[in-house]
């Protein structure tokens, strides 16, 4: 198997090497400044001119917006810099340093998605001497596996603008035009707690959190029927009875109850309307059973995403690779460079099922392809 350029494995080794992850528990949380700066010098160095949006007020968070070329239109190649947490004692080499081993690059982030920037400096690499009629503009963002607050800030000052982005999430090269949103919501029901001995000295908020669970799954079954997509592999909306917590002994009523559910919805639905219908029916049946129930979002949603098949970035995609566009159930940064009225696709190195699990790896011989991909688009998009 052909190696890839060594400045390709150094890149990558200093970017696994460079901790960055993002998550909601505070315990884990890290910035991504470290990362974003040694992208910025890279393509510094290489004649892109590069602007870091601060994300966070400390700067610790960051966007890169590196451009080569001007004017108006050209592409986006898009990535977030940040990763999930990870045990290392379930890793079998070290998680933040690059090891190859299998015709496979392990280490944290190789596949989802650090893998892809050394692989997007080189496509843009062979158009350093050649005249851009449109920009080439490399894109890095902070928190998408958290709040994505990155791609949200980027929407809010309304750049960069390009005809088309390609983000680089790993899809084993194969271009995906749609993916379902996500909503993280949590309910809690407070009642009254008491003897149990005399069930008319409380109120019990596990029964109502039965009730809600209940109802929940009803809801479950009518977006089934409404929503249904057959170009998913699951082809509807799922909602996700995740944890629960309530109660602190069994001879007391519960005073109260807690339970955390996820929801993804199909495209061409809205999360808000879809909450709002929950909102009512937990508010009714607060109303049934005399509790005080609570519906609270844990995360800011992310829209379902879709590209229309017969846009110009879906068919040049589906020409170059030979394969047609898919549905994928994982969410990314992908409606909120849509946002920015561009062209999208979600299409990238590696494999989803390597992400977010020890011994993430990329493969080596999706490099090569990934370069001459990225290349073809370059040039359509650029020259």
């Amino acid at each position: 198997m052909p190696q890839p350029d060594r400045s390709v494995l150094q890149q990558l080794s200093q970017l696994v090497a460079t901790p960055s992850v993002s998550s909601t528990d505070p315990l884990w949380d890290q910035g991504n400044r470290a990362v974003i700066d040694l992208l910025a010098g890279w393509l510094s160095d290489m004649g892109f001119r590069t602007e870091i949006q601060e994300v966070a007020a400390d700067g610790v968070k960051a966007n890169l917006i590196a451009t080569l070329g001007s004017g108006p239109g050209g592409l986006v190649l898009a990535g977030h810099t940040d990763t999930v947490p990870f045990d290392e004692g379930r890793w079998q080499s070290d998680p933040l340093g690059l090891t190859e081993r299998d015709n496979r690059l392990y280490g944290l982030g190789s596949t989802d998605m650090k893998g892809f920037f050394p692989l997007a400096i080189a496509a843009a690499g062979a158009f350093l001497d050649k005249p851009l009629k449109q920009p080439l503009i490399l894109l890095a963002t902070a928190d998408e596996e958290s709040s994505m607050n990155g791609a949200r800030a980027l929407a809010a000052a309304g750049r960069p603008k390009a005809r088309a982005a390609i983000i680089g999430e790993p899809t084993s090269l194969r271009p995906v035009r749609m993916h379902k949103g996500i909503m993280m919501e949590a309910v809690r029901v407070t009642g009254k707690a008491g003897h149990s001995s005399n069930p008319e000295l409380g109120n019990s908020a596990l029964e109502g959190i039965h009730a809600v669970m209940g109802d929940l799954m009803d809801f479950r079954g009518e977006l089934r029927e409404r929503y249904s997509n057959d170009l998913f592999r699951v082809a509807f909306p799922t909602l996700n009875l995740g944890c629960i917590h309530g109660g602190d002994s069994p001879n007391r009523i519960c005073g109260q109850a807690e339970l955390h559910f996820d929801l993804r919805m199909t495209p061409g639905n809205d999360n808000a309307s879809v909450r709002g219908e929950i909102a009512s029916r937990v508010a009714r049946i607060a109303e049934q059973t005399a509790l005080d129930i609570e519906l609270r979002s844990l995360i800011r949603d992310v829209a379902p995403f879709e590209q229309a098949a017969d846009s110009e970035l879906v068919r040049l995609a589906e020409r170059l690779t030979g394969h047609s566009a898919e549905a994928v159930a994982f969410a990314t940064e992908a409606p909120f460079l849509q946002q920015l009225g561009m062209e999208t696709i979600v299409m990238g190195p590696g494999s989803i099922d390597r992400a977010h699990q020890p011994d993430e790896y990329l493969e080596l011989e999706q490099i090569g392809p990934c370069i001459k991909l990225l290349e073809q688009c370059i040039r359509h998009y650029c020259l």
